[in-house]
């Protein structure tokens, strides 16, 4: 990875560089994409809770946080005190309590409020390090958390991933999540990746006293997204205020609450069949 330059008063990050000749070239046969059409959707907690209801399904399960300026994976899986390295066979992905195993930008910044300034050219290759130089030994499945929109570092992201298995795309309820949706998936038909469905993040706030639901946000934005591109629509997911005080702390929702993590599990089991890979460990 090339030096790049971070406009703080700290110094910028050593780059994490695999040994010449060794790159593992991404070697993993599942990958999920998630992605959005901007940001403040929730798509990285999304991406985060996905990886780890894989994972509660005894599959072994890699996350690449591909957001580079805003590198959250680590924070939300409680592991942002740990850094990246490498030896002989690559990049080393670092271990969570949670049984997936990551790689972000989040480790190699010398603080969380660090801010990344860098070129395009230099972000690009930080990503196709991410993507080509991660020693993935023995995983069976990558989810690929996307920067946010359609714009340069998106597009180097999907130019530079092999195959997937398809794309997730994570909206919100109101109506403007429509243009967004639209965007996202035009963006992915047009480099020819499968979009596998849309989630519904933040479909509505549930009170912690009387359980009732209010939908702050309007409703519905999602399944009308689906709909009009006749995608299948995976799932809602409610705002709850546990899941954003433990997800803080690095605890993923589907760890602390029995309603999420069965919504999650049912997306999980939409996903792979979309994908048509059920049979993922056979």
């Amino acid at each position: 990875m090339a030096k790049g330059t971070i406009k703080t008063n700290t110094p910028p990050p050593a780059p994490v560089i695999a040994p010449p000749g060794k790159s593992t070239k991404y070697k993993v046969k599942y990958t999920i994409t998630v992605m959005s059409g901007k940001g403040g959707v929730g798509k990285s907690t999304v991406a985060v809770n996905l990886a780890v209801s894989l994972a509660k399904r005894g599959l072994k399960v890699g996350l690449i946080d591909a957001d580079i300026n805003g590198p959250d994976d680590p924070k939300l899986l409680g592991v942002s005190d740990l850094k990246l390295y490498a030896d002989e066979e690559g990049i080393i992905p670092a271990e969570t309590r949670y049984g997936v195993r990551v790689v972000s930008m989040g480790f190699l910044i010398p603080t969380e409020d660090t801010p990344i300034i860098w070129r395009g050219s230099l972000m690009h290759k930080a990503i196709q390090q991410f993507l080509e130089d991660v020693n993935w030994k023995d995983t069976d499945i990558v989810v690929l958390d996307m920067p946010p929109g359609t714009g340069d570092v998106a597009l180097s992201v999907a130019q530079l991933i092999p195959e997937s298995n398809g794309v997730v795309i994570v909206v919100t309820p109101q109506d403007v999540a429509l243009l967004d949706a639209r965007k996202a998936i035009n963006f992915a038909k047009q480099l020819k990746l499968p979009v596998l469905g849309i989630i519904e993040n933040m479909s509505g706030f549930v009170c912690p006293h009387c359980g009732n639901v209010t939908y702050i946000f309007k409703n519905g934005g999602g399944e009308r997204s689906a709909k009009e591109y006749n995608l299948p629509f995976l799932g809602k997911i409610p705002l709850i205020p546990e899941i954003a005080d433990n997800g803080d702390k690095g605890i993923p929702a589907v760890e602390i609450n029995d309603k999420i993590k069965e919504i999650f599990d049912s997306i999980v089991d939409q996903i792979l069949k979309e994908a048509q890979i059920e049979n993922i460990k056979q």
